[in-house]
């Protein structure tokens, strides 16, 4: 039996990579699925992580007295919460809201993304208002600045003005105060320990 003429081995050779292509494909999709099912779609990671708070100055909602500006989160720990009257998820965490406000465990300020006027304002004053402070963020500008993929997102802030969390979607009783209340109080004894550390000789 005559053996196969060399110029015929790389054409073998290419057919067995076009056999086995399909296979490394589906092995590489099967890895990055497998990958993404590990992440928590609650926690998507943000650039703006453990940077200052971007330069912004937005006026109050329609009927509150006090707008947001980013010098306004700043001298002590806090949390930014983005929300909207359209917002269905937003009326879901709206109570675990008023219930940290009449708490005054720590301070809360709204970005009101993308809303009319007068709906923000019904929407507060129908429900309740749980914001220190409110930054009506009407052409969304702001939150885009901020790296919101949508509403609601919440963000702890630092006493410094960095960016510490961030959380997306509602947030519940169970994620307030298994996730965000513990890093509101591990930031503030950083802060404080900060404060009083011992200046060196």
């Amino acid at each position: 039996m005559s053996a196969v003429p060399k110029k015929h081995r790389p054409q073998k050779h290419f057919n067995r990579l076009i056999y086995f292509l399909p296979l490394g494909i589906a092995l590489i999709l099967g890895v990055a699925l497998a990958k993404g099912l590990t992440l928590d779609p609650n926690t998507l990671p943000s650039a703006l992580l453990g940077r200052q708070v971007p330069e912004f100055d937005l006026p109050p909602v329609k009927g509150r007295m006090q707008g947001l500006s980013s010098t306004d989160i700043k001298g002590e720990v806090s949390l930014v919460n983005v929300f909207a009257s359209w917002c269905v998820a937003c009326r879901e965490e709206h109570p675990v809201f008023m219930k940290l406000a009449r708490d005054g465990t720590v301070p809360l300020h709204g970005l009101n993304y993308k809303d009319q006027p007068d709906d923000a304002a019904e929407w507060l004053d129908s429900l309740g208002d749980p914001y220190t402070r409110t930054g009506a963020d009407i052409n969304g500008r702001v939150a885009i600045d901020w790296g919101v993929y949508g509403v609601p997102e919440t963000f702890v802030v630092d006493a410094k003005g960095n960016i510490a969390y961030k959380h997306v979607g509602p947030v519940t009783e169970k994620v307030l105060a298994e996730t965000i209340l513990p890093r509101v109080e591990k930031l503030r004894n950083e802060a404080s320990g900060a404060g009083t550390a011992e200046a060196p000789r």
